[in-house]
């Protein structure tokens, strides 16, 4: 194989991510995909190095702007990316001593055609190694690197003491929640499979569908993942189903279902019922059916539509709909870090109107005394408990039966779910 330099690959990732807006969880999944022949503790390094520079960047900027007189934003994009990633080494990763970590970014520097530039490289990358700790932080934006406008926004909502729990829960270490299908397996038995595989696996307390696993390759390479013996799917999505109290023979609708989790997922629940998977693309469709696919789910049908668009027939037919709607996904930070930074005040006023506009619309598939679950992967109240109040204030036929505001922590990520009832 070809010498790859690994900070090389996490170079040009991280140009494509912060330069060239390419979504980050999308675009180094390609990259890993096409560096497959790597070793498990290279790929390791580059998904660590590319996640975590992301993820920190407004801070790494104000430590280089504190050492470097050419503030960041003012450097060349290859420079910039480069020293950037140098200082999340210092302060962040072990995998080498600083000054090798400097050393290292020099070549890179070299190598890349900017050997003019590479002693500022190392100027600026010693000093900040030189001092590492030196620079105090705290405001809460740039020490958890979180535009301010969002820090407001969240202080005002929650107070400041909460606004910092969610902010800290974003930085720590999660396993990968996964559900067990049980048509096909069940817990027991795929904790034992894992487990002969060398895969890590312990149990949720409060939710008996999912395990969290960890010291595995790649999910794809795992055999009862290929076999759709489970679904990748975080702990606050599966309660979506466990809060709606599925009958085995429930007819339900998911009217944005791609990829198809908690389709799927209620789909198991209603084994003798049916569950309509859609949303608006043949792209997104064909997501629902390969999980369908994987995972045997005959119970599931996929098909195309608009969810702003009433279907007629669909008028008063099911027992439960599920509305996990467009949203800022500020909930998921930790799987999508640069969602934080594509954001603005005038996106999350759209999403707000969208989401009214999918409610109005899909409340009337839900029969007399059936269920409306309407579910969001973000934080935001505009969009979660004041969304349920407008719509409880225009629709008086539902009332809550339960609510939920999860925020992130070492267990799931941030998320919102309001199950409502039909009088």
């Amino acid at each position: 194989m070809p010498n790859i330099n690994n900070r090389e690959i996490a170079l040009d990732t991280l140009v494509e991510i912060l330069e060239h807006g390419q979504f980050s969880h999308i675009y180094l999944k390609a990259v890993l995909d096409k560096f497959a022949y790597l070793e498990k503790n290279e790929r390791a390094f580059i998904t660590r190095l590319v996640n975590g520079t992301v993820e920190r960047k407004i801070e790494l900027d104000y430590i280089i702007d504190n050492y470097s007189k050419t503030k960041a934003k003012k450097m060349k994009p290859l420079i910039r990316t480069m020293i950037r990633m140098g200082v999340f080494e210092i302060y962040y990763m072990d995998a080498v001593p600083d000054s090798a970590t400097c050393n290292e970014y020099v070549k890179l520097a070299k190598k890349r055609g900017f050997g003019g530039l590479s002693g500022f490289v190392n100027g600026v990358l010693r000093n900040i190694a030189r001092d590492k700790g030196g620079v105090q932080i705290t405001d809460l934006g740039i020490k958890y690197s979180m535009p301010q406008w969002i820090v407001d926004k969240w202080t005002k909502d929650y107070g400041k003491e909460t606004c910092e729990k969610i902010l800290s829960g974003f930085f720590m270490q999660q396993d990968l929640c996964i559900r067990v299908n049980t048509a096909l397996t069940t817990a027991e038995a795929l904790i034992k499979e894992l487990q002969e595989q060398g895969i890590s696996v312990r149990k949720c307390d409060n939710l008996d569908s999912a395990l969290y696993i960890s010291d595995y390759d790649s999910v794809a390479n795992i055999p009862a993942f290929a076999a759709g013996k489970f679904y990748v799917q975080d702990y606050s999505s599966q309660l979506v189903a466990n809060l709606a109290k599925v009958a085995t023979s429930d007819k339900i609708i998911d009217v944005c279902s791609a990829p198809g989790g908690k389709a799927l997922h209620f789909a198991q629940l209603a084994k003798e019922g049916l569950v309509v998977a859609r949303d608006l693309t043949d792209a997104k469709v064909a997501l629902i059916l390969e999980n369908i696919q994987r995972t045997g789910a005959n119970n599931v049908k996929a098909e195309v539509w608009d969810a702003t668009q009433l279907d007629e027939a669909s008028v008063s037919k099911f027992d439960t709909v599920i509305a996990d709607l467009p949203c800022s996904g500020l909930g998921i930070i930790r799987k999508k870090p640069d969602i934080k930074y594509n954001q603005s005040e005038a996106s999350f006023a759209e999403l707000v109107k969208l989401q009214q506009q999918i409610l109005d619309t899909v409340h009337s598939y839900v029969k007399a005394g059936g269920t409306l679950c309407y579910s969001t992967c973000t934080i935001n109240k505009d969009e979660n408990d004041n969304q349920v109040k407008a719509f409880l204030a225009k629709h008086p036929e539902f009332t809550v039966a339960q609510q939920n505001q999860l925020f992130p922590d070492s267990e799931h990520d941030g998320f919102f779910i309001c199950v409502m009832k039909k009088n």
